[in-house]
Protein backbone atom coordinates (compact mmCIF):
# COMPACT_ATOMS: atom_id res chain seq x y z
CA UNK A 1 0.00 0.00 0.00
CA UNK A 2 0.96 3.56 -0.40
CA UNK A 3 2.59 5.46 2.47
CA UNK A 4 0.74 7.87 2.73
CA UNK A 5 -2.34 5.81 3.20
CA UNK A 6 -1.07 4.35 6.28
CA UNK A 7 -2.34 4.83 10.16
CA UNK A 8 0.62 6.49 12.67
CA UNK A 9 1.09 2.69 14.12
CA UNK A 10 1.64 1.62 10.91
CA UNK A 11 4.13 4.16 10.03
CA UNK A 12 5.86 3.64 13.63
CA UNK A 13 6.31 -0.12 12.52
CA UNK A 14 7.65 0.38 9.50
CA UNK A 15 10.23 3.24 10.34
CA UNK A 16 11.35 0.34 13.18
CA UNK A 17 11.70 -2.24 10.65
CA UNK A 18 13.14 -0.26 7.86
CA UNK A 19 15.35 1.57 10.81
CA UNK A 20 16.52 -2.04 11.48
CA UNK A 21 17.35 -3.05 7.90
CA UNK A 22 19.76 -0.15 7.75
CA UNK A 23 22.07 -0.30 10.77
CA UNK A 24 22.32 -3.86 9.45
CA UNK A 25 23.64 -2.21 6.27
CA UNK A 26 25.63 -0.09 8.07
CA UNK A 27 27.52 -3.10 9.93
CA UNK A 28 28.80 -4.97 6.65
CA UNK A 29 31.00 -1.79 6.05
CA UNK A 30 30.01 -1.46 2.26
CA UNK A 31 31.95 1.11 -0.20
CA UNK A 32 30.19 1.57 -3.21
CA UNK A 33 30.46 4.75 -5.53
CA UNK A 34 27.48 6.04 -7.78
CA UNK A 35 28.25 9.71 -7.77
CA UNK A 36 29.33 9.65 -11.44
CA UNK A 37 28.29 7.98 -15.10
CA UNK A 38 31.63 6.51 -16.01
CA UNK A 39 32.09 3.77 -17.90
CA UNK A 40 33.44 0.59 -16.48
CA UNK A 41 36.96 -1.67 -16.76
CA UNK A 42 35.06 -3.73 -19.26
CA UNK A 43 33.81 -1.33 -21.30
CA UNK A 44 36.93 0.63 -21.42
CA UNK A 45 38.58 -2.73 -22.54
CA UNK A 46 36.78 -3.03 -25.39
CA UNK A 47 38.96 -0.22 -27.27
CA UNK A 48 42.02 -2.44 -26.10
CA UNK A 49 43.10 -2.41 -30.24
CA UNK A 50 43.52 0.94 -30.33
CA UNK A 51 46.77 1.42 -28.07
CA UNK A 52 48.78 -0.21 -30.51
CA UNK A 53 46.96 0.60 -33.93
CA UNK A 54 49.35 3.73 -34.67
CA UNK A 55 53.07 2.30 -35.13
CA UNK A 56 56.11 4.38 -35.85
CA UNK A 57 55.33 3.81 -39.71
CA UNK A 58 51.29 4.67 -39.21
CA UNK A 59 52.06 8.46 -38.06
CA UNK A 60 51.15 10.20 -41.79
CA UNK A 61 47.93 11.59 -42.94
CA UNK A 62 46.50 10.77 -46.35
CA UNK A 63 48.36 13.69 -47.60
CA UNK A 64 51.60 12.20 -46.22
CA UNK A 65 50.94 15.44 -43.60
CA UNK A 66 53.39 13.88 -40.53
CA UNK A 67 51.06 13.79 -37.32
CA UNK A 68 54.05 13.62 -35.01
CA UNK A 69 54.88 17.48 -35.66
CA UNK A 70 53.20 20.82 -34.72
CA UNK A 71 49.87 22.35 -36.59
CA UNK A 72 46.81 21.52 -37.82
CA UNK A 73 44.54 23.10 -34.78
CA UNK A 74 41.39 22.20 -35.65
CA UNK A 75 41.92 18.54 -35.95
CA UNK A 76 42.61 16.37 -38.61
CA UNK A 77 40.73 15.74 -42.03
CA UNK A 78 40.00 12.63 -41.41
CA UNK A 79 38.60 13.00 -37.40
CA UNK A 80 36.91 15.96 -38.73
CA UNK A 81 35.48 13.58 -41.74
CA UNK A 82 34.12 11.27 -38.96
CA UNK A 83 32.96 13.25 -36.67
CA UNK A 84 31.22 15.07 -39.17
CA UNK A 85 29.14 12.21 -40.14
CA UNK A 86 28.61 11.84 -36.24
CA UNK A 87 27.67 15.26 -35.91
CA UNK A 88 25.63 15.30 -39.43
CA UNK A 89 27.30 18.33 -39.98
CA UNK A 90 30.44 19.21 -42.78
CA UNK A 91 33.57 18.83 -42.51
CA UNK A 92 34.55 21.80 -42.49
CA UNK A 93 31.94 22.77 -39.38
CA UNK A 94 33.79 20.83 -37.09
CA UNK A 95 36.80 21.26 -34.95
CA UNK A 96 38.23 18.11 -33.81
CA UNK A 97 39.90 18.84 -29.97
CA UNK A 98 41.59 16.82 -26.86
CA UNK A 99 39.80 14.52 -24.87
CA UNK A 100 37.53 16.75 -22.81
CA UNK A 101 34.08 18.31 -24.16
CA UNK A 102 33.73 20.11 -21.27
CA UNK A 103 36.55 21.98 -21.66
CA UNK A 104 35.70 23.05 -25.41
CA UNK A 105 32.15 23.97 -24.03
CA UNK A 106 33.97 26.25 -21.16
CA UNK A 107 36.82 27.64 -23.51
CA UNK A 108 33.41 28.34 -25.82
CA UNK A 109 31.43 30.54 -23.10
CA UNK A 110 34.84 31.77 -21.46
CA UNK A 111 36.00 33.37 -25.02
CA UNK A 112 32.48 34.76 -25.20
CA UNK A 113 32.87 36.47 -22.09
CA UNK A 114 36.17 37.74 -22.55
CA UNK A 115 36.19 38.68 -26.44
CA UNK A 116 32.56 38.57 -27.81
CA UNK A 117 31.00 36.21 -30.03
CA UNK A 118 29.90 36.80 -33.74
CA UNK A 119 27.00 38.43 -34.26
CA UNK A 120 27.22 40.36 -31.01
CA UNK A 121 28.62 43.62 -30.39
CA UNK A 122 31.72 43.07 -28.04
CA UNK A 123 32.83 41.12 -24.92
CA UNK A 124 29.66 39.91 -22.70
CA UNK A 125 31.47 40.93 -19.66
CA UNK A 126 30.94 44.35 -20.70
CA UNK A 127 26.92 43.67 -19.60
CA UNK A 128 26.53 43.49 -16.04
CA UNK A 129 24.06 40.95 -15.14
CA UNK A 130 24.14 37.95 -17.67
CA UNK A 131 22.30 35.02 -17.44
CA UNK A 132 21.90 31.55 -18.82
CA UNK A 133 19.29 28.97 -18.70
CA UNK A 134 19.54 25.92 -17.13
CA UNK A 135 16.92 23.09 -17.49
CA UNK A 136 16.58 21.13 -15.01
CA UNK A 137 17.09 18.87 -13.85
CA UNK A 138 20.25 18.90 -15.43
CA UNK A 139 24.13 18.40 -15.68
CA UNK A 140 26.02 19.36 -12.76
CA UNK A 141 29.37 20.84 -14.62
CA UNK A 142 27.41 22.90 -16.78
CA UNK A 143 26.27 24.43 -13.82
CA UNK A 144 29.49 24.84 -12.36
CA UNK A 145 30.88 26.60 -15.92
CA UNK A 146 28.02 29.52 -15.56
CA UNK A 147 28.78 29.93 -12.01
CA UNK A 148 32.53 29.77 -11.83
CA UNK A 149 32.69 32.24 -15.24
CA UNK A 150 29.35 34.73 -13.13
CA UNK A 151 26.52 34.05 -15.30
CA UNK A 152 23.14 33.84 -13.53
CA UNK A 153 21.09 30.86 -13.63
CA UNK A 154 17.55 30.61 -14.80
CA UNK A 155 16.13 27.44 -14.17
CA UNK A 156 13.62 25.93 -16.55
CA UNK A 157 11.69 22.67 -15.67
CA UNK A 158 12.22 19.59 -18.22
CA UNK A 159 9.13 18.33 -19.95
CA UNK A 160 8.55 14.73 -21.98
CA UNK A 161 9.89 16.23 -24.47
CA UNK A 162 12.50 18.36 -23.62
CA UNK A 163 12.63 22.34 -21.80
CA UNK A 164 9.24 24.02 -21.21
CA UNK A 165 9.23 25.77 -24.36
CA UNK A 166 6.97 28.54 -23.58
CA UNK A 167 8.80 29.69 -20.38
CA UNK A 168 12.20 30.26 -22.69
CA UNK A 169 10.44 31.85 -25.55
CA UNK A 170 9.06 34.16 -22.84
CA UNK A 171 12.37 35.21 -21.09
CA UNK A 172 14.95 35.46 -24.45
CA UNK A 173 12.25 37.71 -25.91
CA UNK A 174 12.20 40.23 -23.25
CA UNK A 175 15.71 39.94 -21.64
CA UNK A 176 19.01 41.04 -23.90
CA UNK A 177 20.78 39.45 -20.55
CA UNK A 178 20.01 36.26 -21.30
CA UNK A 179 22.40 34.45 -23.61
CA UNK A 180 22.00 30.97 -23.66
CA UNK A 181 20.61 27.92 -22.61
CA UNK A 182 22.06 24.77 -22.48
CA UNK A 183 21.05 21.62 -23.79
CA UNK A 184 21.66 17.60 -23.75
CA UNK A 185 19.50 16.74 -26.43
CA UNK A 186 19.71 13.00 -26.39
CA UNK A 187 19.08 10.70 -24.01
CA UNK A 188 19.53 14.21 -21.96
CA UNK A 189 21.39 13.77 -18.33
CA UNK A 190 20.16 13.05 -15.78
CA UNK A 191 16.19 12.07 -17.04
CA UNK A 192 17.32 10.78 -20.02
CA UNK A 193 14.74 12.58 -22.18
CA UNK A 194 15.15 12.83 -26.13
CA UNK A 195 14.07 16.47 -27.29
CA UNK A 196 10.83 16.11 -29.88
CA UNK A 197 11.26 17.80 -33.54
CA UNK A 198 8.91 20.67 -32.29
CA UNK A 199 11.53 21.36 -29.09
CA UNK A 200 14.02 21.53 -31.78
CA UNK A 201 12.01 23.81 -34.58
CA UNK A 202 11.40 26.59 -31.48
CA UNK A 203 14.76 26.94 -30.05
CA UNK A 204 15.76 27.59 -33.77
CA UNK A 205 13.13 29.70 -34.66
CA UNK A 206 12.85 31.69 -31.33
CA UNK A 207 12.79 35.41 -31.51
CA UNK A 208 15.84 36.46 -28.62
CA UNK A 209 16.50 39.66 -27.18
CA UNK A 210 20.16 39.04 -27.41
CA UNK A 211 21.48 38.64 -30.69
CA UNK A 212 24.44 36.96 -30.19
CA UNK A 213 22.45 34.29 -28.08
CA UNK A 214 24.04 30.53 -28.13
CA UNK A 215 22.72 27.53 -27.60
CA UNK A 216 24.85 24.81 -25.79
CA UNK A 217 24.05 21.56 -27.46
CA UNK A 218 25.91 18.92 -25.72
CA UNK A 219 25.11 15.60 -27.57
CA UNK A 220 26.69 13.66 -25.20
CA UNK A 221 24.72 10.18 -25.52
CA UNK A 222 24.07 10.52 -29.23
CA UNK A 223 25.17 6.83 -29.61
CA UNK A 224 24.78 5.23 -25.70
CA UNK A 225 21.65 3.42 -26.38
CA UNK A 226 20.03 0.87 -24.58
CA UNK A 227 17.17 -0.50 -26.04
CA UNK A 228 15.94 -1.57 -29.41
CA UNK A 229 13.32 2.01 -29.64
CA UNK A 230 16.57 4.64 -30.76
CA UNK A 231 14.87 8.17 -31.41
CA UNK A 232 15.82 9.69 -33.83
CA UNK A 233 16.95 13.53 -33.09
CA UNK A 234 15.92 16.50 -35.33
CA UNK A 235 19.43 18.34 -36.63
CA UNK A 236 19.88 21.48 -34.85
CA UNK A 237 22.61 22.74 -37.08
CA UNK A 238 20.00 22.46 -40.08
CA UNK A 239 17.38 23.48 -38.08
CA UNK A 240 18.74 26.52 -37.30
CA UNK A 241 20.37 27.37 -41.09
CA UNK A 242 16.49 26.88 -42.20
CA UNK A 243 15.12 29.88 -39.77
CA UNK A 244 18.08 31.95 -40.21
CA UNK A 245 19.65 31.36 -37.24
CA UNK A 246 22.95 29.29 -38.16
CA UNK A 247 24.90 30.93 -35.58
CA UNK A 248 22.36 30.37 -33.14
CA UNK A 249 24.50 26.55 -32.08
CA UNK A 250 27.15 25.59 -30.67
CA UNK A 251 27.06 21.49 -30.86
CA UNK A 252 29.55 19.08 -28.72
CA UNK A 253 30.49 15.61 -28.29
CA UNK A 254 33.10 13.52 -27.84
CA UNK A 255 34.17 10.11 -27.28
CA UNK A 256 34.47 9.78 -23.64
CA UNK A 257 32.35 7.06 -22.90
CA UNK A 258 32.90 5.85 -26.75
CA UNK A 259 36.75 5.22 -26.05
CA UNK A 260 38.58 6.31 -23.59
CA UNK A 261 37.06 8.70 -20.68
CA UNK A 262 40.11 9.72 -20.01
CA UNK A 263 42.01 9.67 -23.75
CA UNK A 264 39.31 9.81 -26.23
CA UNK A 265 38.17 12.56 -28.73
CA UNK A 266 36.01 15.93 -27.85
CA UNK A 267 34.44 17.82 -30.85
CA UNK A 268 32.88 21.01 -31.92
CA UNK A 269 30.77 21.78 -34.74
CA UNK A 270 29.38 25.26 -35.17
CA UNK A 271 28.36 27.86 -38.44
CA UNK A 272 31.12 29.21 -40.47
CA UNK A 273 31.39 32.41 -38.71
CA UNK A 274 31.82 30.15 -34.95
CA UNK A 275 34.30 27.89 -36.58
CA UNK A 276 36.44 30.86 -37.38
CA UNK A 277 36.01 32.67 -34.41
CA UNK A 278 36.88 29.58 -31.95
CA UNK A 279 39.54 28.54 -34.49
CA UNK A 280 41.09 32.01 -33.83
CA UNK A 281 41.13 31.83 -30.26
CA UNK A 282 42.22 28.69 -29.71
CA UNK A 283 45.38 29.28 -31.89
CA UNK A 284 46.67 31.45 -29.05
CA UNK A 285 46.42 29.08 -26.80
CA UNK A 286 47.83 25.65 -28.77
CA UNK A 287 50.01 24.60 -31.55
CA UNK A 288 47.83 21.79 -32.49
CA UNK A 289 45.70 19.17 -30.59
CA UNK A 290 47.26 15.38 -29.97
CA UNK A 291 46.89 14.22 -33.81
CA UNK A 292 48.07 10.98 -33.09
CA UNK A 293 44.84 10.00 -30.83
CA UNK A 294 42.97 11.29 -33.19
CA UNK A 295 44.03 9.33 -35.65
CA UNK A 296 43.93 6.06 -33.48
CA UNK A 297 40.21 7.18 -33.13
CA UNK A 298 40.00 7.15 -37.11
CA UNK A 299 41.94 4.15 -37.58
CA UNK A 300 39.92 2.33 -34.67
CA UNK A 301 36.25 3.44 -35.73
CA UNK A 302 36.96 3.81 -39.61
CA UNK A 303 33.19 5.05 -40.04
CA UNK A 304 29.40 5.39 -38.66
CA UNK A 305 29.29 1.78 -39.34
CA UNK A 306 31.92 0.90 -37.07
CA UNK A 307 30.70 3.50 -34.11
CA UNK A 308 27.64 1.75 -34.18
CA UNK A 309 29.29 -1.46 -33.98
CA UNK A 310 31.22 -1.09 -31.32
CA UNK A 311 28.17 0.79 -29.18
CA UNK A 312 26.47 -2.28 -29.72
CA UNK A 313 29.06 -4.09 -27.47
CA UNK A 314 28.88 -1.25 -25.25
CA UNK A 315 24.74 -1.86 -25.23
CA UNK A 316 25.45 -5.62 -24.25
CA UNK A 317 27.44 -4.74 -21.36
CA UNK A 318 25.66 -1.59 -20.18
CA UNK A 319 21.39 -2.82 -21.12
CA UNK A 320 21.34 -5.47 -18.19
CA UNK A 321 22.73 -3.04 -15.71
CA UNK A 322 19.62 -0.86 -16.33
CA UNK A 323 17.37 -3.16 -16.16
CA UNK A 324 18.67 -4.58 -12.54
CA UNK A 325 18.51 -0.97 -11.67
CA UNK A 326 15.12 -0.87 -12.26
CA UNK A 327 14.12 -4.02 -11.51
CA UNK A 328 15.09 -3.51 -8.00
CA UNK A 329 13.73 0.45 -7.76
CA UNK A 330 10.38 -1.75 -8.56
CA UNK A 331 10.44 -4.55 -6.87
CA UNK A 332 11.33 -2.70 -3.39
CA UNK A 333 9.79 1.33 -3.88
CA UNK A 334 6.98 -0.03 -6.47
CA UNK A 335 3.35 0.78 -5.06
CA UNK A 336 4.61 2.68 -1.85
CA UNK A 337 4.02 6.11 -3.42
CA UNK A 338 7.73 7.61 -2.33
CA UNK A 339 9.14 7.70 -5.54
CA UNK A 340 8.97 7.69 -9.23
CA UNK A 341 12.00 6.95 -11.66
CA UNK A 342 12.55 7.54 -15.57
CA UNK A 343 13.35 4.32 -17.68
CA UNK A 344 15.51 5.52 -19.87
CA UNK A 345 16.09 4.18 -23.52
CA UNK A 346 20.08 5.16 -23.58
CA UNK A 347 22.41 7.33 -21.62
CA UNK A 348 24.38 6.79 -18.57
CA UNK A 349 21.28 7.89 -15.57
CA UNK A 350 18.30 6.94 -13.73
CA UNK A 351 16.58 10.25 -12.57
CA UNK A 352 14.81 9.88 -9.30
CA UNK A 353 12.36 12.07 -7.64
CA UNK A 354 11.55 11.10 -4.06
CA UNK A 355 8.88 12.69 -1.87
CA UNK A 356 9.24 16.63 -1.57
CA UNK A 357 11.87 17.17 1.11
CA UNK A 358 13.47 13.66 1.47
CA UNK A 359 16.01 13.92 -0.59
CA UNK A 360 18.77 15.20 0.93
CA UNK A 361 18.37 13.03 4.29
CA UNK A 362 18.29 9.81 1.60
CA UNK A 363 21.41 10.86 0.12
CA UNK A 364 23.14 11.22 3.62
CA UNK A 365 21.74 7.48 4.66
CA UNK A 366 22.73 6.18 1.48
CA UNK A 367 26.20 7.64 2.51
CA UNK A 368 26.38 6.43 6.13
CA UNK A 369 25.61 2.48 4.92
CA UNK A 370 28.38 2.80 2.58
CA UNK A 371 26.90 4.00 -0.53
CA UNK A 372 28.05 7.23 -2.49
CA UNK A 373 26.04 9.19 -4.12
CA UNK A 374 25.61 12.89 -6.06
CA UNK A 375 25.10 15.38 -3.13
CA UNK A 376 20.99 16.13 -3.57
CA UNK A 377 20.51 19.39 -5.42
CA UNK A 378 23.69 18.73 -7.77
CA UNK A 379 21.15 18.22 -10.51
CA UNK A 380 20.04 22.06 -10.24
CA UNK A 381 21.95 25.12 -9.86
CA UNK A 382 23.97 26.26 -7.54
CA UNK A 383 23.05 22.48 -5.63
CA UNK A 384 19.29 23.69 -4.81
CA UNK A 385 16.55 21.91 -5.49
CA UNK A 386 13.96 23.70 -4.40
CA UNK A 387 11.60 20.41 -3.55
CA UNK A 388 14.69 18.70 -2.68
CA UNK A 389 13.16 15.62 -4.23
CA UNK A 390 15.88 14.77 -7.50
CA UNK A 391 18.71 12.00 -6.80
CA UNK A 392 20.68 11.23 -10.21
CA UNK A 393 21.61 7.36 -10.17
CA UNK A 394 24.81 6.14 -12.30
CA UNK A 395 24.80 2.67 -12.79
CA UNK A 396 27.39 1.77 -15.43
CA UNK A 397 30.63 1.06 -13.56
CA UNK A 398 29.07 -1.95 -10.57
CA UNK A 399 28.44 -5.07 -11.46
CA UNK A 400 25.40 -6.67 -11.18
CA UNK A 401 25.60 -7.92 -7.69
CA UNK A 402 27.07 -3.91 -6.31
CA UNK A 403 24.10 -2.78 -8.00
CA UNK A 404 22.11 -5.33 -6.01
CA UNK A 405 23.48 -4.28 -2.86
CA UNK A 406 24.06 -0.42 -3.95
CA UNK A 407 19.68 -0.44 -4.71
CA UNK A 408 19.12 -2.73 -1.39
CA UNK A 409 20.92 0.54 0.53
CA UNK A 410 19.15 2.92 -1.77
CA UNK A 411 15.86 2.07 -1.42
CA UNK A 412 15.84 1.57 2.50
CA UNK A 413 17.55 5.06 2.66
CA UNK A 414 14.86 6.20 0.71
CA UNK A 415 12.01 4.46 2.64
CA UNK A 416 13.74 5.79 6.02
CA UNK A 417 13.80 9.40 5.08
CA UNK A 418 10.18 9.35 3.52
CA UNK A 419 9.04 7.18 6.32
CA UNK A 420 10.37 10.50 8.83
CA UNK A 421 8.41 12.98 6.27
CA UNK A 422 5.39 11.44 6.80
CA UNK A 423 5.65 10.58 10.13
CA UNK A 424 6.29 14.38 11.04
CA UNK A 425 3.83 15.68 9.04
CA UNK A 426 1.22 13.63 11.04
CA UNK A 427 2.56 15.52 13.62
Amino acid sequence: MKYADMDAEALRATEQRVEQHLAALRGRNFQIDMTRGKPSAEQLDLTAEMMTIVGPDDCHGLDGTDYRNYGLGTGIPEAKALFAAYLEVPPDAVIVGGNSSLNLMYDALAGAVLYGVPGGDGPWRARAGLKFLCPVPGYDRHFLVCERLGLTMIPIEMTDEGPDMDHVEALVAEDAAIKGIWCVPKYSNPTGITYSDRVVDRLAAMKTAAADFRIMWDNAYAVHHLGDQRPVLRNIFEACAAKGTADRPLMFASTSKISYAGAGLAVMAASPANIRDAAAKMAVATIGPDKINQLRHVLFFRDMAGVHAHMDRHRALLAPKFAALDGALEGRLGGKGLAEWTKPEGGYFVSVDVLDGCATEAVRLAGEAGLALVPAGATFPYGRDPRDRNIRLAPTMLSLAEIDRAMDIFCISVERACVAKLRASEG
